[in-house]
Formats: C-alpha cells, structure tokens, sequence
C-alpha cells in the first residue's frame, strides 16, 4: 500500500495485511532470527527507546514509561490531522544481503515498514493489538543499496499507538571507523550577525558540523561556512567535527570570533513594555501618543478569549466610562502609525492573568489564527505577543519530549503561530512572555507522568519555544509573581535582588537539561532573543528590585562584572534588554524604570 495515500486502506487489503502480520508473528519469525549467521547484528540505534527518540526521527512521537513490552520506556505517537504520527530511522546496510524486520506494538492500525530497500519496499501492520503485538517482515537490499529507512506509523483518527523493541537483524555494514578531528579552524569575515568559519579537509570525512557555543547548530558539506542569526558585539566559541558512516570526530580546538556593533554603532538593546489598552486600574489610563520615545515595542494589554477553548479572541479598548481619556479609534491607529513611523513595534497581546485560553481542538487553533489576524489588520499592528498564563498551557502526562509534544493544546498553539509567522511574513514580530514557572521549572520538572506528579504546568512553554525558535523575536520571561527556582547551580533563587534575573537569564542563554536530564538538553536562545522581565514598581506586582539592582543584573550578563553569589556560565554583551509591567506603572512610578533603562544603555 502507499504509505502517502490520504485514504484508509480498503478491507481487501487490511484482511491480506492482518493475515501477513499473522504469519509473521508467530514462532516462525522467532525461528527465522535464531537462524541468522553469527556475522548477522541488529543494526536499529535505540530500538527500545531506552535513550528517548535518540536515533528517531518523529512527527509526533514521546517516550512513555507505560506501557511497555521490556525496559522502561517505549515509543506513544499519536496521529492527528493529516500526519499519521510516523516515527523513522535510517540505518547503513550491506548491498545484495537479506534482513529481518521485527517489533512489538499496540494500538489499531500500527505499521511497521522499511523503504528505500532498493528491490521491494516491505510493510506490515495489524488493525487491532490490545496488547503488546509483534510484527515482523523480511526483505533483501539491492546491488548497490547501502542505507535503508525503518518506520513506524498508525492511522488518521485512530488513536494513540505504542512501539517497543524494534529490530533489524541481518549483515552489518563495514563502516571503518570516525574521521579524525578538522584542524585549522579559523574564523574570517565578521558582521554585526555573521561570522565566515573555514578549516582544513579531513580524508574520509562526508560532511562536517559546527558548533557555536558547545551547542551543533548546523552542517556542511565542504570545508567553510558561514554561522548566521548571531547577536551583535557578542563573543562566540567555535568547534567543528568531521562525519561519515561511522560516526562523529572529536571536537576541532576552539575559535572565538566577536560580532560588530552594527551599523551606527547600536546594539539593538530593547525596552518592552505593556500598555494597559481595554481597561483601567490604579495605574491610570495613559494613550497611545504619550508613551514616550524610550519604549522600542509596545504590547496592547490584552486580547482576551470569549471562552476558554473557542480560540476566539477579541480586543476591546477600555471604554470612556473606565477610562475618561481614553482616545478615538481614529486618534488610537493614528498614533500607531506614527510610533511604526518612529521605529517602534506595537503588538497584541493575547491572554494576561484573566484571559485562559486553550486550543484543544483543530478548529479553536483555526479560530484563533482568524481572530488574531483580524485585530492585527484592524489596528495595523507588528506582530503578536503570547501572554498565556494559569492553565492555558498544561501538558499531558505522557508529554515527556519538548522537541516532540504530543498535547493537543501545545500542538495547536505551535501550529496557530507558525500559521500566523506564515502569513505575514519576516517582518512579524512574535514575543513571548511566560511566567519562569513555565520555563525555568522546566529544569527540575517537565510533565507529570515521569517526575512524580508535579503541576503539569511546569516547563509547558519549553516545547513552543523550541518548536518557534527560529520565529521568535523576543522572549522575556515574567521574573515576577514567582516562587524559589532552582538556578544552574543547583541552588533555589528567590526574587527581589539582581541574583533571581542573573540565575533565571543565565539558563536561557546557556540551555539546560530539562527534568535533569543531561542526555536532553533544552538549547540556549540567542541573547538578541531575550529579555528580562520586570514590574515596573512596588504597585505593579511581587518581585519589585530596585534601580540598583537592575544595574547589577545587566552588569553582571553583559560585562561579567558586579556579579553576586551566581557564577554565570557566559558574558552577553549583546542581550536584548528589559520588559515590564508596565507602561502605565511606570509612568504612576515617574518613569524609573525608563529611566534606568536610558541611563545603562545610553
């Protein structure tokens, strides 16, 4: 059957195929593998997940402790929409040699395949398996076949499916052995966002990866490239290694290469701040033309949900009974227009501390990708802000892989931004502004179903953030409103001194391991990706620092200097700037917080 086909397979070929899958498990398959030549191995890296998807590459997939067939962990993908949740790897194989494709699975509809075999592409499958299942098949390489691809896959609107315990039984390749480590790195041409790499050739070598920071960021065929998306007057660590069949060199020795300042000599430093737009507090109501010049993006707080899980949002100006000098409409876009004319970003901010929203089906992420893009068009706006809070954002319990989450609500949201970043294009501005509780906690806890039921809430931003990476602008996590987390150095920090913001932004800017796992580490963000969130004044929420500790906070990030008791792991000179609440407590407090900000970054 074709894999690609968009139809459910026909009862003809699910009644041949459920006969197959039959023969195939049953002894005679255990007998066939027994058989095999003492030269034969299982040549599937990680086939009972044991290490996570290490080796597999998943459109939808997790690592589950239950249930599973043996170990501790299997493989839970579920389908939706048009994918079909296929879980995939490639394996190097000998030309002209026969082979042995097994596994076990669970669900309905469960496929196991292999494709590229270069004679007959094999697949197997069972309708129903209730419990653990093995499926099996065989097939023979071609003459010149050296890699084939395995899969794993159900069917739309079946359910979650389960694998464990896949195997490839058959003659392994003679793949020699790793390259040697590059030598001669150098770093050439330098910007403000760029830096040109180059090294010596390595004999054997098939390609080669770079890592910036410790961290592979990309590939390359030959021996230069260029490592794009930096920040400016920031220092990088370079590392580049060779690979071929056999596996990964050794690191090269290390180069540092330090971005230009741009152009006009600006760094791009940033102040974020939130305008209260649809309402009114003790703050006082300030307009749009009256924001001043030192605010560079500025979030219309809020859009709000008509209910939880519509995914319908509508932004409503406060109201002149509320807000006594609240401006027209048309003064409101003419003002806008004129702070864009200025060089400023104004967004829509989307949730806030009463505005849940949850996208828990297909059409509620529909609804708000046209609700979103309708206040966008109305008002003229840059982009979006996502400001979800409570439980807007809650994983499953088997959600346990941010690079790969399967919770509809997160599934949905990543999907609704991409669809919206799509739309609009390049110059859409996308911020984030999660409470450290949904990131930073991600480090001790990450979903429930493996940490001892902590709130599910905890790290459930980490795979939006992951997933949109490289759409986001700007991410400035709440250090407010928070309770003790735990830094890099394994200590709980507390909010209201410059210590809490350099633990919480150190994590951002040199990864972590989520849930304490050092074999899945969340990646570091760019520092030109960040900013620090904090209120504006002793009004506007827990976790108030004085000016003074603001200076300590960026000292100590971006020159290394003024630090306290947390030893940062890096010095960013290039980082984005500050974020607060708000615009209008600010202006209540006499701008300190603008003032501040003006008076570091000039």
């Amino acid at each position: 059957m074709d894999r690609t086909e968009r139809t459910r397979p026909s009862t003809r070929q699910r009644l041949l195929a459920v006969c197959t899958a039959t023969v195939l498990a049953v002894p005679g398959l255990a007998a066939l593998s027994s058989a095999a030549r003492a030269a034969d191995a299982d040549l599937v890296r990680n086939g009972g997940f044991e290490a996570g998807l290490d080796g597999w590459t998943c459109t939808a997939g997790a690592v589950v402790n239950s249930p599973v067939r043996s170990g501790g962990s299997a493989l839970r993908a579920t389908p939706a929409g048009n994918d079909y949740a296929q879980c995939s790897q490639t394996v190097t194989v000998k030309p002209d040699s026969q082979y042995t494709l097994a596994g076990y699975v669970r669900g309905s509809y469960v496929y196991l395949g292999a494709s590229g075999t270069g004679t007959t592409d094999v697949s197997t499958w069972t309708q129903s398996a209730p419990d653990w299942q093995q499926l099996g098949t065989t097939f023979r390489t071609g003459p010149s076949t050296t890699r084939v691809t395995l899969y794993t896959h159900g069917w739309y609107g079946t359910g979650a499916y389960y694998a464990d315990d896949v195997s490839l039984v058959g003659p392994g390749a003679d793949q020699g052995q790793p390259p040697a480590s590059p030598t001669g790195l150098a770093a050439g041409a330098v910007t403000s966002s760029t830096v040109a790499l180059s090294w010596s050739p390595v004999t054997g070598a098939t390609g080669y990866a770079v890592y910036r920071d410790g961290v592979k960021v990309q590939t390359a065929t030959g021996t230069s490239t260029t490592v794009s998306g930096l920040a400016p007057s920031t220092a990088y660590a370079f590392q580049v290694t060779a690979v071929n069949d056999a596996g990964e060199s050794a690191k090269s020795a290390t180069v540092t290469a330090t971005t230009s300042t741009g152009s006009g000599g600006s760094t791009g430093h940033a102040l974020v701040g939130y305008l209260h737009a649809s309402f009114a507090n003790g703050s006082g109501y300030t307009r749009m033309s009256d924001v001043p010049d030192s605010w560079d993006i500025i979030d219309l707080a809020f859009g709000e949900p008509t209910s939880t899980t519509s995914g319908d949002i509508r932004f409503t100006r406060c109201p002149v009974t509320e807000c006594p000098t609240v401006e027209s409409d048309a003064d409101f876009k003419a003002a806008i227009k004129a702070k864009q004319a200025a060089g400023k970003k104004v967004l829509i901010s989307i949730g806030g501390q009463n505005g849940q929203v949850q996208l828990t089906t297909t059409a509620a992420r529909d609804t708000f990708v046209s609700s979103v893009s309708k206040i966008i068009d109305t008002y003229g706006l840059d982009g979006l802000d996502i400001d979800f809070e409570g439980h807007s954002l809650s994983l499953d319990a088997a959600d346990t892989n941010f690079r790969s989450p399967t919770t509809p609500v997160i599934v949905n949201l990543i999907s609704a931004l991409k669809t919206l970043k799509a739309k609009y294009g390049s110059a859409f501005v996308l911020t984030m502004a999660p409470e450290t509780f949904f990131v930073q906690l991600g480090y001790q806890y990450y979903g429930t179903g493996k940490w001892g039921g902590q709130d599910p809430r905890a790290g459930a931003y980490l795979p939006v953030i992951y997933a949109l990476s490289d759409d986001l602008t700007l991410l400035h996590v709440q250090d407010y409103n928070s309770g003790s987390i735990m830094g890099l150095d394994n200590q709980y920090h507390s909010m209201g001194g410059a210590d809490f913001h350099i633990a919480m932004t150190d994590m951002l800017l040199t990864g972590f391991p989520v849930a304490g796992d050092a074999n899945n580490v969340f990646p570091p963000l760019r520092p030109d990706q960040v900013a620090i969130g904090m209120p504006a004044s002793t009004n506007a929420g827990n976790g108030y620092v004085a000016p003074s500790e603001v200076t300590k906070t960026l000292d100590c990030l971006t020159r290394k200097t003024n630090c306290g008791s947390y030893t940062t792991h890096g010095t960013w000179p290039g980082l984005r700037g500050l974020m607060t609440w708000s615009i209008n407590w600010d202006r209540y407090g006499s701008w300190e917080f603008q003032r501040t900000f003006d008076g570091y970054f000039g």
